[in-house]
This record gives C-alpha cells, structure tokens and sequence, in this order.
C-alpha cells in the first residue's frame, strides 16, 4: 500500500478518536435527565359559591360579583352554598344585599346575604342595638366623606352664658347610613354634590335617648375616626360609649338640658 494512502486512514482514524472522545466527554458531564414527575390531585372536590369581588356591607350583590370555584370537599360546611345543593343560587341571590363586607376569594355564606328589601336596615342592626337619625351640615360632617361602616364620635355645639361650646356626647359611633351623593371633578376626585341631611348611627336605646335630648339643644356633628383606633385599648371596636359626663348623667337617671342659658333636668325613664 502506497504511504500517502496509508497516511490517509490514519488522518482519517484519528479524526473518528477525536470525535468519538468529545462525545465521550460531553456525555459524562451532561446531567442526569430528571425523571418527569406527575403530580395526581387526590383530594376530592366540590363547587361553592364565592365572591368575585368585594362587596361593601350593604351593598347590592350582581352577577359579577359571585362565582363557582372547586373547593376541598372535606373543607365545605353547613354555611356554604354548594352548586350540588342549589345550582340557581347566583340567580337567586342577584340584588340581595350583604349585611357585612364581602371580600373576593372568600366563601359566600347564607347568613351574610339579605335576599329582600324590606326591612333591610333591621336587618344590618345588631340585636339590641338602635337606629337613629339625625341632622348633620356637610360642614360638620368630615367635609361630607363619612361613609356607611365608619365609626365616628358625636359632638354637641350649644350656647350657654353666651358662650358657644363644644363637647363629646358619645365616642366609637358606627354610621349606618348617610343621606349624600358625590360627583367625580376633572381631577378625578370624589366632591360632595350636596349638604348632607342626616345620619343613621347604630347606638344602645339608652344611648338613642340622650342623643335625641342634646339634639334639641344645639346642632350636632360628626368627627370621623381613623381606623387605625378599631380595636385600641380603651374601646377594643365594641361599640359606642358615652363620654363621662353623659355616662354619669344616664346613670343617675337625670339628664341636663340647657335651652337659652336655663338649665333644667330631665328624668330618664
């Protein structure tokens, strides 16, 4: 055999070693291909009710603010609303009202809907507890801004001796309902459209009677607390307390009135 053709399959050999080393190599360093995992969903499943959407307390529920949602079966209780047991159910509850907020992704439970206008308000009231209105000017009503669920404190401004005062009557207040309607300005900012005429605050009767006596006597309003305060050390959310001084006037059983600088008493029955 010639020596340039024997030269030729060598270069040729050698070619085929050096290919078969670098895929040699590659493949020892290559990483193990991971086995592809299959992840079965064993745990058995049924469809509630849920909110879509968060809904004020009070407000009106609308289609879209429901929906269907697979839910762990074991986790289902008596309070939810199963498609199983009652597939008309956003139907049914299009434009019942809430009576506490509803916030998205949470189950809708039967006790947190009212699925009839009348008696609404009766409805929203904790039992034993009062709905009463009274008068208050946008100017004393946190520029106009209080909305149904805030809590605020209500103050007395009466004139006695010629002297104009301001007191609290009663803190930790909540605002059931405000008679008020806002525009949208240029600036995209919420403005009150007109002066507010009343207010339905939620009070004990005992707390009902005093505020409808000091109402006669001078004009009140409304200061809005921060939510931050909402469970604070002193009123732990728990509801409206009267100041010191109502609180010692209702628990005498006597309540002082003052019309044009002539203090008179009245019994609290």
């Amino acid at each position: 055999m010639k020596r340039s053709r024997l030269i030729i399959l060598y270069g040729i050999a050698l070619v085929l070693a050096l290919g078969a080393a670098v895929m040699m190599r590659n493949y020892m360093a290559a990483p193990p291909a991971k086995p592809k995992v299959v992840v079965k969903d064993t745990v058995e499943k049924t469809r509630v009710l849920t909110v879509a959407r968060d809904v004020k307390m009070g407000g009106r529920v609308n289609e879209q603010a429901l929906k269907w949602t697979a839910w762990p079966k074991q986790l289902v209780t008596d309070r939810m609303i199963t498609e199983e047991a009652m597939p008309d159910a956003i139907g049914k509850f299009v434009n019942a009202r809430t009576r506490t907020p509803l916030v998205a992704g949470e189950p809708l439970l039967k006790d947190k809907l009212i699925t009839r206008d009348s008696g609404l308000l009766s409805a929203l009231l904790p039992k034993g507890m009062r709905a009463i209105a009274v008068k208050v000017e946008v100017a004393t009503g946190a520029g106009g801004f209080i909305m149904p669920g805030d809590r605020v404190d209500v103050l007395l401004t009466r004139t006695v001796g010629g002297r104009t005062i301001t007191e609290t009557v009663i803190r930790n207040v909540r605002v059931m309902a405000i008679d008020q309607s806002y525009r949208i300005d240029k600036d995209g900012n919420k403005v009150a459209e007109s002066d507010i005429r009343t207010a339905t605050l939620e009070l004990t009767p005992q707390q009902a009677e005093i505020v409808t006596r000091v109402e006669s006597v001078g004009k009140l309003a409304l200061a809005l607390r921060s939510m931050a305060e909402l469970g604070d050390s002193d009123l732990k959310d728990d509801g409206p307390r009267l100041s010191e001084k109502y609180a010692r006037q209702k628990e005498s059983g006597v309540v002082t009135i003052i019309r044009s600088g002539v203090k008179s008493s009245e019994t609290v029955n």
